[in-house]
């Protein structure tokens, strides 16, 4: 059992240093998802194409703190102010707000499984500190922008550019970047190809919310 643990920390550690330098191909969402189609019958479907941050629109990171996480630059991880709101909301019974950053978000699709079980809880924590401590702001934002799920079958703001808006990740405008934020909480039932009307007014509340976000340097 020690050695196991040992094992578990000395291998945990191994990835998250060599991700601070080595593109992330592939993630445990992407092949769970393969699985499914393949056992669903369904052809298979994934798109996906790492490309550095600075090959990216500006407004893209911009887009995505804007919609997900405010206070990306501030934390250290975890927003402790946004985990109370959402325990005070549930507590309340009202509708739950997302309380995860995009730290944590990028430590559950490149390190984990989805899934809401304290297990998995307590290793998303365990990733997001050591990438925290390890990786930079620009480094899990463009972690975060490679692997996110973007659609069905899409992972990363590239794929998404070429499936959804006919260019690159470089071309994509800010009201590109705004539409694909606007998906994020479930990029599987809203598509930033044929967006909702509830998806455009998401849209425009989320560029309101990007002129008071620096760009990332």
């Amino acid at each position: 059992m020690r050695w196991l643990v040992v094992l578990f920390f000395a291998t945990s550690i191994g990835a998250v240093v060599l991700y601070r330098w080595v593109p992330v191909y592939v993630t445990p969402l992407m092949v769970i998802r393969s699985v499914q189609q393949v056992k669903n019958g369904e052809s298979l479907r994934l798109r996906h194409h790492w490309v550095p941050l600075d090959e990216m629109s500006k407004y893209m990171p911009v887009a995505v703190i804007a919609s997900e996480d405010q206070r990306f630059m501030e934390h250290h991880g975890f927003d402790y102010e946004a985990i109370e709101k959402a325990i005070d909301e549930k507590r309340k019974g009202k509708r739950q707000r997302g309380g995860s950053t995009i730290s944590q978000q990028t430590a559950k699709n490149v390190f984990l499984w989805p899934g809401h079980s304290w297990v998995r809880k307590g290793l998303e924590a365990y990733f997001t500190f050591l990438m925290e401590l390890i990786w930079s702001k620009q480094r899990i934002m463009e972690v975060y922008l490679n692997s996110i799920e973007m659609g069905d079958g899409i992972y990363g703001a590239e794929a998404v550019a070429q499936w959804h808006f006919g260019c690159t990740a470089a071309q994509l405008t800010r009201a590109n970047c705004a539409l694909i934020a606007a998906t994020l909480p479930n990029p599987i039932r809203f598509s930033s190809k044929t967006p909702s009307n509830y998806m455009l007014k998401r849209q425009t509340w989320i560029m309101r919310q990007m002129k008071h976000i620096p760009l990332m340097e």
